[in-house]
């Protein structure tokens, strides 16, 4: 079984593998790695697990994914979400799986073929239950959305989880592991056989394999090893919003404005809400991320576009209503992650350059350790990190990406 521990200094910690970054992808890549038999530790910087861009998120997965890597690890990832008690084998973990859909809707009539193309896709690619829905279906679907609202497309198996109690999950779950907060990284070592060592602020952990979890401190991570990862991080805000409105749709799903890239959930005692700015600037690295004064107005504005009740919950907003929190999203050049091992360093692996790490973390750490132990070939990987300069990769068309 797994511990969870501030360690004192130390000296000659060994391991067979050390995952770097205590968020929900590290979580469960050090899960995976114990589960295919490896002794591991996890290290975080921080005072505890889950308590950075994990906990910015909006905790949302979904299965509408026009590219096929996208997809082969989403659908995978939902389902272990599914049954989750049965993958960390821990009978009354509950981590608060919602699955209420996500709607991607529009009223602009020239969006709706994207929307058709998308659902072809989305049954190319073998994605169940998703599902193009037009006019007056769309309001009686959904009769909290405006009269314009015109198409959308839904999957009633999307949906949002507690992601704090899911990285506890496979934290908790692991075998063989121990998972070390308040512990930072400050080099890599290596050697004629590649990888050697991780170089902490409380000693040194001799191992053969590293796995880069670190987020939007990915990058350095891989500077350390003389790696320049092309990774960006740009900041993304939420906003939460408390109401009691006593109309509030509190089964509405998450619901996506693809004409002006506002979204908004259902919480508990209110909404979460957020749009994305396309023009927001990269920004480096960063534990505390400024928000922005007018983020909860814009949203709520935008928002109530296609969803006019928001007009009646502004109306009764107190400041101490409503509660801004940032994070950072991490980019690469084709919007997907980085999955697997660096050629250029024997032992160096990687599971970062998430923008969806809480919805696609479960199979990505598994794709890690099948890679690892030999049951994935790293050529078969369609998100292996030499995809970059062997041309092989191109930016999809998933919706709100």
């Amino acid at each position: 079984m797994s511990e969870i521990i501030v360690p004192q200094n130390f000296e000659n910690k060994t391991a067979d593998a050390v995952v770097i970054g205590g968020g929900i992808v590290g979580a469960s890549t050090a899960f995976w790695l114990s589960k295919a038999g490896m002794s591991v530790i996890l290290v975080e910087k921080r005072d505890g697990l889950s308590t950075l861009t994990t906990a910015a998120s909006v905790e949302c997965f979904r299965t509408q994914f026009t590219e096929k890597s996208m997809a082969d690890l989403v659908l995978p990832s939902v389902e272990m979400f599914e049954n989750f008690k049965d993958v960390v084998n821990i009978p009354d973990i509950d981590i608060g799986i919602t699955q209420k859909g996500y709607l991607f809707v529009t009223d602009d009539p020239d969006m709706v073929p994207d929307l058709e193309k998308a659902l072809k896709r989305y049954n190319e690619l073998g994605v169940p239950g998703s599902e193009l829905i037009i006019g007056d279906d769309l309001q009686k679907r959904f009769p909290f959305l405006a009269p314009q609202a015109l198409a959308a497309t839904f999957n009633n198996r999307d949906g949002w989880i507690s992601t704090h109690e899911t990285t506890y999950g496979f934290a908790k779950g692991s075998k063989n592991a121990s998972f070390f907060t308040k512990t930072k990284v400050t080099g890599l070592q290596i050697d004629g056989k590649g990888i050697c060592g991780v170089e902490t602020d409380k000693g040194i952990i001799q191992t053969r394999l590293v796995v880069n979890c670190a987020g939007p401190y990915a990058g350095v991570i891989g500077k350390m090893a003389g790696i320049d990862i092309p990774l960006r991080t740009v900041r993304r805000q939420k906003a939460y919003i408390r109401t009691s409105y006593k109309n509030l749709p509190s089964d509405a799903p998450f619901t996506v404005d693809l004409v002006n890239h506002s979204y908004w959930r259902p919480e508990a005692g209110g909404v979460l809400c957020a749009w994305v700015n396309p023009d927001e600037p990269e920004s480096a690295p960063a534990d505390d991320i400024a928000t922005d004064w007018d983020f909860a107005a814009e949203s709520i504005h935008r928002a109530s576009r296609l969803n006019p009740f928001f007009e009646t919950v502004a109306d009764n907003l107190k400041a101490e209503d409503i509660d801004i929190s940032a994070g950072q999203y991490v980019y690469t050049l084709d919007d997907k992650p980085i999955i697997g091992p660096i050629d250029e360093i024997e032992g160096l692996y990687m599971n970062c350059g998430h923008w969806c790490g809480v919805m696609m973390s479960p199979a990505a750490g598994k794709r890690v350790a099948d890679i690892a132990t030999g049951k994935m070939n790293n050529k078969n990987n369609p998100l292996r990190y030499s995809r970059f300069k062997e041309g092989d990769f191109e930016k999809g068309d998933t919706f709100l990406k």
